[in-house]
């Protein structure tokens, strides 16, 4: 991963696309739309796959979420398969035990552990916006005979797997070893099986949602989380439902952008957008200064509202009208200086990093699934319930230990969530323009911002717009506060005019290092997104693949 060069062609195709950062899993999911499934069948496939060829980003321990478009009735709905915290689990509790907000868990201590989502989310997207015309054992199928007869590990995953493997080889961990071969991790290219994880997948192909929520998995979760000093219990993951939301959105200069409500952070994304608005970005030129010192401040505002009002609505009213109001925006946008840093833009407190899969799919038909599944941080807690062939996801790391914050810890609450998939309408005939998403924690929403300003203002095509270098506000585990990371591409003369514009820049970032700028995957439908000279009426998909990660976008 030390060298970076890629040149890639947006992949155009007719009757449908898939595009995520793994090319066997690609493959899977236009497998599962050749044999007559829709967008949503292909992108669960899709999903288990990468859980099996990417456990150190993804899996069935953790979280998900998605967007569906459907084309018949030109609607977008969104589903939250984010977990809740142990029902016995309070800050006095925690008080009690040492920790608070001066002195917070360990991001890998079992308390972190939140009841895992994807099971239950995955299962409910199949109902929800499913063809019908295929069983979830059919949809599962695929990735049970990956891990059951074995796939060659890429490159790019053989680094992150080596990278979070000590996790799964810390004391009391027990079955870490499930996921390593000889008690190491796999290298690129060597053949690895994951057997209990075919187990699991069978399970819930037999039995849907309560092969994982209750019996013989739920037990052997609750089991190894009370062996690490958790709290999770049988009924926290018997009593968990998905929640099926209405989208958020904004519209920029004529497209709709759409991102699922808190908990999740793309509101973000959103805001950060109607404050971009008020400026004439294509006039300042391409990754000039004056264009990344706008974004980085608009991205900088719209993180001081997300991180303090972002939590979940079920427990905490979040004030999303206002925020996503033209007027505040104008507001917001006061406060950006045309030359030189704001130094007084704050936020509601420290966060941390992630490593997450994002995937696009679009069926013939014109459906689409923006899909995003994550364990948190890297392998999550890494801890291995027996006989499942899974890691536990950590998101419970990200809520507030201060009382007085939204997002403070509560018994059964959804903790503030950094994976967010996203999705471009025509505001005006509703009809799909794009399916899309950058992972990787706080980049996320300055992933979304930076690939789709490629496009609409400098009609970039998907896989150009992603190509090109990035920033990302807060690198590492600051959340978005402090440092930026330039990521090489950006020219030496731009970086040293933000520096004198008061800007604290780290980089250019190179090699490996490029993981902080996330992996993207773009799907649109038609090249909305070129210049008039350019553009046509055909309606194609154009496909493209973030050249950061293992991934490919693959058409038919």
């Amino acid at each position: 991963m030390e060298t970076f060069s890629s040149r890639r062609s947006p992949v155009i195709s007719t009757n449908g696309s898939v595009a995520s950062t793994q090319p066997l899993a690609s493959q899977i999911g236009i497998d599962i739309l050749k044999a007559g499934g829709n967008a949503a069948d292909a992108a669960v496939a899709v999903a288990a796959a990468l859980n099996v060829t990417e456990p150190c980003s993804t899996g069935i321990g953790g979280d998900c979420f998605c967007l569906f478009f459907d084309a018949a009735t030109k609607r977008v709905l969104g589903l939250n398969g984010s977990g809740r915290a142990a029902s016995r689990l309070t800050l006095d509790l925690l008080k009690e035990q040492g920790f608070d907000e001066s002195h917070p868990l360990p991001s890998m201590h079992a308390h972190n552990v939140t009841v895992p989502g994807a099971a239950a989310g995955w299962c409910d997207t199949i109902e929800s916006f499913g063809s019908g015309k295929l069983s979830m054992a059919e949809i599962l199928k695929p990735a049970t005979r990956l891990a059951e007869n074995g796939f060659p590990l890429h490159p790019i995953a053989a680094y992150y797997w080596k990278r979070e493997s000590e996790k799964l080889l810390r004391e009391g961990n027990k079955h870490g070893k499930d996921l390593l071969i000889d008690g190491k991790p796999p290298k690129a290219g060597q053949i690895m099986k994951m057997p209990f994880l075919a187990q699991t997948f069978k399970e819930i192909s037999n039995k849907g949602k309560s092969g994982f929520y209750e019996g013989r998995i739920a037990e052997a979760i609750v089991s190894v989380v009370r062996e690490n000093g958790g709290l999770l219990s049988l009924e926290d993951l018997s009593h968990h439902i998905s929640t099926i939301v209405e989208p958020i959105y904004v519209d920029y200069k004529g497209q709709r952008v759409w991102e699922i409500p808190p908990n999740g952070q793309g509101i973000t994304a959103l805001i950060a957008l109607n404050i971009l608005e008020q400026f004439k970005l294509a006039e300042m030129g391409h990754n000039s200064a004056q264009y990344l010192h706008t974004l980085i401040e608009a991205l900088r505002l719209a993180f001081a509202d997300s991180l303090w009002y972002c939590a979940d609505p079920g427990i905490v009213n979040v004030p999303i009208s206002q925020l996503l109001s033209k007027g505040y925006a104008k507001q917001r946008c006061n406060i950006i200086h045309s030359k030189r840093r704001n130094d007084s833009i704050q936020h509601g407190g420290p966060f941390s990093s992630s490593d997450t899969v994002y995937f696009s799919v679009v069926d013939g038909s014109g459906n689409a699934c923006s899909f995003i599944n994550s364990n948190y941080m890297g392998f999550g807690t890494g801890l291995v319930p027996a006989g499942c062939g899974f890691t536990l996801q950590n998101r419970g790391a990200n809520f507030s230990l201060n009382p007085d914050h939204p997002n403070a810890l509560a018994p059964g609450k959804r903790p503030y969530h950094t994976i967010i998939p996203a999705m471009v309408t025509d505001a005006k005939t509703g009809d799909l323009l794009m399916s899309y998403g950058v992972m990787g924690g706080f980049m996320q929403p300055q992933g979304h911002v930076q690939v789709l300003l490629n496009m609409s203002e400098f009609n970039m095509d998907p896989q150009h717009a992603l190509d090109q270098p990035r920033f990302c506000i807060g690198p590492g585990h600051e959340g978005a506060v402090g440092a930026v990371a330039i990521e090489d591409g950006i020219p030496e003369s731009v970086i040293k005019e933000l520096e004198s514009m008061g800007h604290d820049l780290q980089g250019p970032v190179k090699g490996s290092g490029r993981s902080i700028f996330g992996r993207g995957q773009v799907i649109t439908i038609g090249n909305w997104w070129a210049d008039d000279a350019e553009r046509n009426s055909d309606v194609v998909l154009w496909g493209g693949s973030d050249p950061r990660g293992d991934g490919a976008a693959i058409g038919y």
